[in-house]
This record gives C-alpha cells, sequence and structure tokens, in this order.
C-alpha cells in the first residue's frame, strides 16, 4: 500500500512471526481480526450494511429495480456490483488510483455471487422470461486497513440479509405484456434467501505459510495473495427449529483468485484452499449468529403504519 514503509528488519520479523504461527498483534495464522457489523444504515436503499474490520471500512447499500431477464437465463434474476474507492481511504487512492482495485474487487464478487452453487437467483424472478427483479449492491471504500475482499464479502452478505424486496403479483395480459401489482403496503415485503452467498477468504503467503485478514503491514511483506470464494450455509442464517429440517450443505469454492507477481507451488495451493475453507466457515457462522441477533432486537421496534398507509 502506498504511504505505508517498512524496514528491512520488520519485513524479517513479520515472517518470522508467520513461519511460528504467531503475528504481530497477536493472532494465529487462522484468527481474524476484531469486527463491527450494523445494518439498515441507510435509510433511501431497500437493504444496507456497515462494516469496520480493524481499520479497514465498507459501507453497501442495495437498490432494487425491475428489468427484464436475460434470454438464456429466463428464470433467474439479476445481480449487480459496483465499487467505488473513497480518496480518503487512503493515499493510494487518490485521483484514479482505486480504479483497477475496484475493478478487481467487483469482477471477484460477480464471480462468486454468479457461480450455480452460491446465492440463488431464482428468488428474484417475478414472471419467467418477462420479467424479474435486478439488485444494484453499491460497495463504498471509506477506509483501507487491509484485507479489502474479505471486509466487502461480509458487508455485501450483510446488506442482502437486510433487503427487503417489495410483493409483487404479475399477470399475463394480451399481447404478451406483463401486468404487475405493487402491494400498497410499503411494509409488505419478503426477504431475501442469502444463506448460501458466498464469503471471500484472502490468503496472504508470507514465506512458505498463508494467513487469513492480513494487515496492511502482512500485505507489503507478500508478493502473492490466494482469494478463495467460498459458499455459505443456509443453517447459520435460521431459527434452530428451521435448521432442523435442511439438509447438510458442505461449504465448496464457487471462485479463486491470484493476486500478485508471485507464485504458489501446488502443495501450498491445496493447504492454502483447505485453510480457506475453514476460516469461511468459521465466519459464516458468526455474521449468521450476529445478523439474526440483530433481526430479533429489532423485531420488536417494526414501524407500524397508521392512516392512508394501514
Amino acid at each position: 500500500m502506498a504511504g505505508l514503509l517498512l524496514s528491512p528488519t520488520e519485513k524479517v520479523y513479520i515472517l518470522h512471526g508467520v513461519q511460528d504461527d504467531y503475528r504481530i498483534d497477536g493472532r494465529s495464522n487462522i484468527d481474524y481480526r476484531h469486527m463491527e457489523l450494523e445494518t439498515d444504515v441507510v435509510s433511501h436503499a431497500s437493504g444496507s450494511a456497515r462494516l469496520r474490520l480493524a481499520n479497514t471500512d465498507i459501507l453497501v447499500g442495495v437498490k432494487t429495480e425491475i428489468d427484464v431477464p436475460n434470454p438464456d437465463k429466463p428464470g433467474l434474476g439479476k445481480l449487480e456490483f459496483f465499487v467505488d474507492c473513497s480518496a480518503n481511504a487512503t493515499p493510494e487512492f487518490e485521483g484514479r488510483g482505486g480504479e483497477q482495485l475496484a475493478t478487481t474487487i467487483s469482477n471477484m464478487m460477480q464471480k462468486a455471487y454468479h457461480s450455480s452453487q452460491a446465492f440463488d437467483l431464482k428468488q428474484l424472478c417475478i414472471f419467467e422470461g418477462k420479467q424479474c427483479w435486478k439488485l444494484y449492491i453499491d460497495i463504498l471504500i471509506l477506509e483501507c486497513g487491509g484485507n479489502l475482499c474479505d471486509a466487502v464479502s461480509l458487508a455485501v452478505k450483510a446488506a442482502l440479509f437486510n433487503t427487503s424486496i417489495p410483493f409483487v403479483k404479475a399477470a399475463l395480459m394480451d399481447g404478451g405484456n406483463v401486468d404487475l401489482q405493487l402491494s400498497d403496503d410499503p411494509y409488505d415485503s419478503k426477504l431475501l434467501n442469502v444463506g448460501s452467498a458466498p464469503l471471500l477468504v484472502t490468503l496472504c503467503k508470507i514465506g512458505d505459510k498463508c494467513v487469513v485478514d492480513p494487515s496492511a503491514e502482512e500485505e507489503s511483506c507478500s508478493v502473492i495473495s490466494l482469494v478463495v470464494g467460498v459458499t455459505g450455509n443456509s443453517k447459520f442464517y435460521c431459527n434452530q427449529e428451521e435448521a432442523n429440517t435442511l439438509p447438510n450443505i458442505e461449504a465448496k469454492c464457487s471462485t479463486i483468485g491470484l493476486n500478485g507477481p508471485g507464485s504458489v507451488a501446488p502443495q501450498t495451493l491445496k493447504a492454502a484452499i483447505n485453510q480457506g475453507l475453514v476460516a469461511a466457515k468459521s465466519l459464516d457462522e458468526a455474521l449468521g449468529k450476529a445478523l439474526l441477533r440483530e433481526r430479533q432486537e429489532n423485531i420488536g421496534s417494526k414501524k407500524h403504519s397508521y392512516g392512508f398507509l394501514k
């Protein structure tokens, strides 16, 4: 990262610590830093979330729009990701410095979510072949403190969990036109099933070993990092009674990407992917518990409609 300077001695200290499974902030190689998550923070969005991972700060907003499905996928909805890097996040983003990083992250999210094993796009279908929901997922990087991919994927999944879509009735009219009727009640909506939505886990190769959730200092000591997209488990995002009725689904890789000029040996690559699967499962379970707890706390404070809105 620009503006971050480490001496050769500091880099050697970080390298030796990683080899002994002990990092400069006291974590092991598979531990994440403390996170703060808040949902429903943007009033004009259908869903939103803000996540802070150490010094990394991400804001995500989801907007919905009725669109026409792709001809080759008539029964599926659409997702589109937009990433914007604030110029105040890091000196590297001044001018047009953040455009390449924003494109890389948006492409990675697009690939992860359009895997057949990841997010279920059928739930966005209104009328097969005619109308569907299109979700615009706007991602704003407010501050950069390392490990952007993981933080973005967590914030996106939390924002989708918070997203509500209005109930729509569709009828096929004469001439092939579709008549859509939206409910008059602004609170008459449905929530998305995001249990299988993927999370990205960045594994930073330092020496012969990989670490998850790399800090900015650790990223500067690495020449290559592996980003693994791992599908989630729906059991973590529903209550205990519903979870008992769901089948056990193993986490799978939905996408893999390499960043940096370095190389990875086949044995190291296999170990890193397994490490990413373990980290993603633990991360997904913790995220699901936090989101369910927050939703339960907000049930009592749900807004009620009055007068002509009733």
